[in-house]
């Protein structure tokens, strides 16, 4: 556990802990990447949206018990990304709010590499250990063949096709129970 209550989780070879400041430059250079978000939106972050991000993700946890994490390579330190919980009380039909909602998003440099899967696997672990939710979600763009092979791998199935922010969106649900 880290000092502001954040856990710390670890995989074989990621991880997963509290963000910080010094993620700002990584991941700056992540989200800024037409490749990142392609599937989100579609507009790249400028800094201050990134500072701004990682301040939410941290305040997610004071506010909730939950949260995102930031991930690195264990055996470089390297920032892969961010994984992690949230409920951002989306205008979505049907609601999600209320349900935690599982996302990831990882540098295109370990695109490929198993590493979304491993974290979101040890993330939902987590979950089910410590949160007492029925239910998680996650949103995706249905362009987004990768995302979707990470969603169904963790055991997420989906349930509706809907739209957000004028965006086809893939809603999918995976009960809190263990696989």
């Amino acid at each position: 556990m880290t000092s502001i209550g954040i856990p710390i989780l670890e995989t074989e070879r990621l991880r997963l802990r509290a963000p910080a400041a010094h993620d700002l430059e990584a991941s700056t250079a992540m989200w800024s990447n037409p490749q990142v978000v392609e599937h989100i939106g579609g507009v790249s972050f400028t800094r201050e949206d990134v500072w701004s991000r990682i301040l939410r993700y941290r305040g997610l946890w004071a506010m909730l018990g939950y949260g995102f994490w930031s991930v690195e390579d264990k055996s470089t330190g390297r920032f892969v990304g961010d994984v992690g919980f949230g409920d951002f009380h989306r205008d979505l039909t049907p609601s999600i709010e209320g349900v935690p909602e599982m996302g990831w998003v990882l540098d295109p440099w370990c695109h490929g590499k198993g590493f979304a899967s491993e974290a979101v696997t040890r993330a939902m672990e987590w979950g089910r250990a410590h949160l007492e939710a029925p239910e998680y979600a996650c949103i995706i763009n249905p362009e987004n063949t990768p995302s979707i092979r990470v969603a169904q791998k963790a055991g997420f199935v989906q349930a509706v096709e809907t739209v957000y922010k004028n965006r086809p969106t893939l809603i999918f649900r995976h009960t809190a129970r263990a696989p």
